[in-house]
């Protein structure tokens, strides 16, 4: 089974790597990256704006979102000058591809990658915090799980899920690549790059309208960050 993104037109498949459970050990840890990667959370969205939780759902990119993304293309120009033989890689929901569009606009094809894609949160997607808090399933969790409550949703995706998909993805890196992709992909994403635990969640750095550089265990943000997920 598949579905069509209605803002990019990628058909987003559903099969592993994107919700079922990998043979590989989640706890396991993870070899040294061959390449750098440089890793963008979309732009600014209209859900974003409402403080509306988006999962595997969509919405359109703000006027700020937009103007996030071009100065992430001008932060890719700055540092990565001679860009020839550059990959980028991005989730295939409208959001993202909509940012990697303009903040990969001088670099080669955008590949979408379905193991990109944020997070499932089930039941809790287009729901504000509030309401979800207001569910004895969500106060549960946001008592319980503290910051790592998006990975208790009823129907979503637990940790396990998410870097399975993502150490797959990362084991197929052959070149420098920028990657476009979401708030807690992103983090998932980078503890594993720079293999630390997951219990430094909360501790990394996000933010829409910058880059994280990733190259031999250092992470360097270029740009001011604006927070929210």
């Amino acid at each position: 089974a598949s579905f069509t993104s209605k803002m990019s037109g990628v058909q987003i498949p559903y099969h592993p790597p994107f919700f079922t459970r990998s043979k590989i050990d989640p706890k396991a840890g993870f070899l040294p990256l061959s390449h750098p990667i440089y890793v963008l959370r979309h732009g600014e969205t209209e859900w974003n704006f409402e403080g509306r939780l988006q999962g595997t759902l969509d919405s359109p990119l703000t006027p700020r979102g937009r103007a996030q993304a071009a100065a992430q293309r001008g932060l890719l120009a700055r540092f990565l000058p001679h860009q020839t033989g550059v990959a980028c890689w991005s989730s295939p929901q409208g959001r993202a591809w909509s940012t990697a569009q303009i903040a990969c606009a001088d670099l080669g094809p955008i590949v979408p990658k379905s193991a990109l894609v944020e997070v499932s949160l089930g039941d809790w997607q287009g729901r504000t915090v509030a309401e979800i808090e207001a569910s004895p399933e969500g106060a549960g969790a946001l008592r319980d799980h503290a910051e790592m409550w998006k990975f208790h949703a009823p129907g979503g995706e637990d940790l396990g899920m998410l870097r399975a998909r993502l150490k797959i993805l990362l084991q197929g890196l052959d070149r420098p690549t920028v990657i476009v992709t979401h708030g807690v992909t992103s983090r998932v994403l980078r503890l594993l790059a720079l293999d630390l635990p997951m219990s430094d969640y909360t501790a990394l750095p996000g933010g829409q309208g910058v880059v994280f550089a990733i190259d031999n265990g250092v992470q360097t943000r270029w740009g001011a960050a604006v927070e929210g997920d």
